[in-house]
């Protein structure tokens, strides 16, 4: 089977198949999207770096969420414009395995950050009395710098891997930007090697983080059923809401997408690669809205910048 040397090697990205008449007016939606996220996620850091009342471990787990979206925005965001509003769909091998490191270290980072946010939720329930002695600012950095080295550490490899393999003149891939198993199936050799490798990180990281999360909300779903108080149980609760919002923004069209893959043959590419952007395009955009919706404090300052033009009110509290 031919192959290409590696070093000239180009892959082709895919749009939305057979919609290329409108690809032009799709970029107007993408750019909304992106804009949308720039904006919301930049304004939830502004908001909680400026408010001293925010110094808290929660609001700074959300300011993590908030970089990890920006940067999630920014690795799916190039190709894609490309694609819808230059036509352009060739991509450089080089520049496709910097774009599928950064999406899957970002989208590793965001399940990350929601484990931390579902452990800090159960601490603030569980035991509210010690909730600021057990998460201080010294263990809270230590897990955001844990949450870099493990998903920065787990993908180093996947890139050089990639890098070797020799690739088929078919170099068509079925997403608008690249990722780590569409460009294997690529390969013109065996990939049991690389195939075992991408199932280990997504079991050790994705797989992991998941199972974690719905044992910390087990864990709460029995604290709060301990409360006496009807009212109090409401209102523990209700500080999940927003992130339950956010886990199933991720992990939703992510575990759709992957029934799709592997059980769905009947389904349209179209449907697949709607699927796919709603993994990788909605959570950034709708994570801002719904913890300015649901958590009062940001709620009041976002009101307040708008109001007034300044990120800054003091003497409002609310939870």
């Amino acid at each position: 089977m031919s192959h290409s040397n590696q070093s000239s090697t180009s892959f082709f990205l895919s749009g939305l198949p057979g919609l290329e008449a409108v690809y032009v007016w799709f970029s107007i939606p993408l750019w909304t999207m992106y804009t949308a996220s720039l904006a919301g996620n930049i304004l939830i850091l502004w908001v909680v770096k400026s408010e001293t009342s925010l110094h808290q471990p929660m609001y700074y787990f959300l300011s993590m969420l908030a970089v990890t979206d920006l940067g999630l925005s920014a690795s799916t965001l190039p190709t894609m414009i490309t694609i819808y509003m230059l036509g352009v769909k060739e991509v450089a091998v080089d520049t496709c395995l910097a774009q599928l490191f950064f999406i899957h270290t970002f989208s590793i980072m965001e399940s990350s950050v929601l484990l931390t946010m579902a452990f800090d939720r159960f601490v603030a329930i569980s035991n509210p009395l010690r909730y600021g002695t057990i998460l201080t600012n010294p263990r809270i950095a230590s897990l955001g710098l844990a949450i870099v080295v493990r998903s920065i550490g787990l993908h180093i490899p996947a890139p050089i891997m990639l890098r070797k393999l020799p690739y088929c003149q078919k170099r068509q891939l079925s997403h608008s930007y690249c990722l780590h198993p569409d460009v294997m199936k690529l390969a013109c050799t065996d990939t049991h090697v690389n195939s075992a490798y991408g199932l280990f990180v997504v079991l050790s990281t994705l797989g992991v983080d998941s199972v974690l999360i719905v044992l910390s909300y087990g864990l709460i779903l029995c604290t709060v059923l301990s409360i006496a108080s009807k009212a109090e149980r409401l209102k523990a609760l209700n500080t999940c809401v927003s992130h339950i919002c956010s886990v199933l923004l991720f992990y939703t069209p992510m575990i759709g997408l992957s029934m799709i893959h592997r059980f769905g043959k009947w389904a349209s590419p179209c449907s697949r690669v709607l699927l796919s952007y709603l993994h990788f395009l909605t959570p950034p955009v709708l994570n801002p809205v719904v913890y300015t919706i649901k958590t009062k404090q940001i709620r009041l300052r976002m009101l307040h910048i708008f109001q007034s033009g300044g990120p800054s009110i003091r003497g409002t509290r609310g939870h």
